[in-house]
């Protein structure tokens, strides 16, 4: 793993946190700039077509109040000049059916009148006025992005119109007069509602604000421009805006592309008075002027927090110098205090308050680390002495008891076995004693010198090969069965007679006799003593055991200490130095092996193992 400088680390830090804030607000200023800018425009859109359908409700409305106000027995023609209609016509009742237009027998049917939006088929109005037919004719255009169609001209058209019964004294209808304007090149609803909501502004010369209407998915009256400026009657609406809209029936309200731009749009259908859907009524302003804006205004923002960001970084790049010089200061000083150079300072000004309090602290325990390494050479030099004349002590007390007691163990055995003359059963039980005693204290001088040869580092191996049953265990079963058999201990000895082993023999012999005499010593009366042995690949393992308290986990960690022994009922009847564990360890160790203790059922196993070679 690639491995940074405290400064490149720090300014990284910072970096990265700075790149994700201005992240963060880039996105956030993108979202507020779309929701007050682009949302606030497309919700103006939504309340433009509320306005429009109200406009062409009300169209519908002032036809129906125009039947309502004027008298039908006057000349029809002057009639519909008065009422600003297209068309208007009188049928009597028997010829009702002879009318396609279902308002016309609607009123016939409810005997009420009935206005609307409808579709009057081209022999219909050729039978009405034929200049009429010719003035609103429209041909469909191709248009990107609508529905595909061979069709190449409309063949029918789209009119507001209202039909109103008349009756006679008994109730009866006599006849129905029914009128209306013909959408079909009729901008003065479109144009109405753009000026009303909209205004006159135009962007690169085109209306900001359209309104049209659709007969089924061509437009038929609209202030829609094309690429040539004029009115883009008989281009088509897009065939996702018809499928959802004409199709399904439901309002659109989103962007949508309008002839040859993008819009923000809304659309609603334009039902017959069967709930047919028969076209579209449609507002919609250019996208492009709030697009420009929004932009705009995201470059601003993005230009702010670039700026910001630059500052930052600077200002990053400068605290992260001073902190990583401070620091990097301190990393110096330390290597200086590592190598030994105690009472290493360094400079206490930095102009950043924490970091002159750092800087104070560490030179205060830079002197504080050399006077204390000062007392602790004069200490470490009393304690060397100290423990020179203790290990001194030890091998002179012990060498010189040796000889003594090697002298009088010899003359204690001589009087006990009658060597030197008869003695009663009372003399003999006191010289037991005696020489118990004496043999005990010669263990322990044995002990204590192989201490002090340890303590000095004076313990050498010199391997050769070796049986470690019959050259090592044997030697010390057979010279402590007499203790173990005062105790009525029996000794299993289960070890295989051929093991061969490279190990210093005096040592090892060491071993044995020390675990083989705490087994006994520590066993219980009547109890057994089991040697197994374990050969794995190139090492061989050795396990004692004898039966006895099981020790516990918190005693097994005082075990192999020098001068260590545990405080139970049972160790303090027997007598020991703490020494006989801790030497066997470092005699294992100096093999390359290592020794521990398991505890059993009934009592525990010391086990060591080394190598084999």
């Amino acid at each position: 793993m690639r491995s940074w400088s405290l400064k490149n680390r720090i300014l990284f830090s910072m970096f990265a946190v700075i790149c994700v804030l201005s992240v963060s607000i880039g996105v956030l200023g993108y979202y507020i700039i779309q929701a007050d800018i682009l949302d606030r425009a497309q919700q103006q859109v939504r309340d433009t077509l509320k306005t429009a359908h109200s406009f062409y409700i009300g169209e519908i409305e002032r036809i129906e109040s125009a039947f309502n106000l004027v008298n039908l027995d006057k000349d029809i023609s002057e009639l519909r000049r008065r009422m600003r209609l297209h068309y208007l016509r009188k049928i009597d009742a028997a010829d009702i059916n002879k009318i396609p237009s279902v308002l016309v027998q609607a009123a016939f049917e409810t005997g009420e009148g009935v206005g609307g939006t409808r579709i009057m088929p081209d022999s219909e109005l050729l039978e009405i006025d034929p200049e009429l037919f010719a003035a609103t004719r429209i041909q469909i255009r191709p248009t990107y992005k609508a529905v595909p169609t061979d069709k190449t001209h409309l063949e029918a058209v789209a009119v507001k119109e209202y039909a109103m019964p008349i009756l006679d004294e008994q109730g009866n209808i006599t006849k129905v007069f029914y009128g209306g304007r013909i959408i079909n090149r009729d901008y003065e609803l479109v144009d109405k509602i753009k000026m009303l909501v909209f205004g006159n502004e135009r962007y690169r010369s085109k209306p900001i604000g359209t309104v049209t209407i659709f007969q089924g998915d061509t437009r038929i009256s609209t202030n829609v421009v094309d690429e040539t400026g004029e009115r883009a009657i008989g281009t088509r609406v897009s065939a996702r805006v018809y499928e959802e809209v004409a199709v399904r029936g439901n309002i659109w309200d989103d962007r949508a592309f309008v002839v040859d731009s993008w819009y923000l749009t809304a659309y609603e259908p334009i039902k017959n008075i069967h709930g047919d859907i028969i076209g579209m009524l449609y507002v919609g302003t250019l996208a492009e002027p709030f697009d420009i804006l929004a932009r705009r205004i995201l470059l601003a923002f993005i230009a702010i927090v670039t700026v910001s960001t630059i500052f930052a970084a600077v200002l990053s790049l400068i605290l992260a110098e001073r902190v990583s010089r401070l620091l990097s200061g301190l990393l110096n000083a330390t290597k200086k205090l590592s190598e030994g150079d105690l009472g290493y300072s360094i400079a206490e000004r930095t102009d950043v308050d924490e970091l002159d309090k750092l800087a104070k602290s560490f030179n205060e325990m830079s002197t504080r680390l050399n006077e204390r390494e000062q007392s602790l050479k004069i200490t470490n030099e009393k304690l060397e002495a100290a423990n020179k004349s203790y290990i001194d002590l030890i091998g002179f007390v012990a060498h010189e008891l040796k000889g003594i007691l090697a002298s009088a163990i010899m003359n204690a055995y001589a009087v006990r076995d009658g060597l030197l003359g008869l003695v009663n059963f009372k003399q003999r039980k006191a010289l037991d004693s005696i020489t118990r005693n004496m043999d005990y204290l010669d263990a322990t001088v044995k002990k204590f010198l192989n201490l002090g040869r340890i303590e000095k580092g004076d313990i050498e191996v010199h391997k050769t090969e070796i049986n470690l049953n019959k050259d090592v265990f044997k030697s010390a079963i057979d010279a402590l069965k007499t203790s173990a058999a005062r105790r009525h201990i029996r000794i299993d000895n289960k070890l295989d007679d051929n093991i061969e082993v490279l190990a210093d023999a005096d040592l090892m012999q060491v071993v044995a006799n020390n675990l083989v005499g705490n087994a006994i010593k520590y066993g219980i009366d009547g109890g057994e003593i089991s040697l197994k042995s374990f050969v794995d690949e190139n090492k061989v393992k050795v396990e004692v055991y004898n039966d006895s308290v099981p020790i516990t986990k918190e005693q097994k960690e005082k075990l192999f200490k020098k001068f260590s022994r545990l405080q139970t009922p049972e160790t303090k009847k027997v007598k020991g130095t703490g020494l006989g564990l801790y030497i066997t360890r470092q005699i294992i160790e100096k093999h390359g092996g290592s020794i521990w203790v398991e505890p059993r059922e009934k009592g525990n196993s010391f086990i060591f193992e080394i190598e084999r070679n």
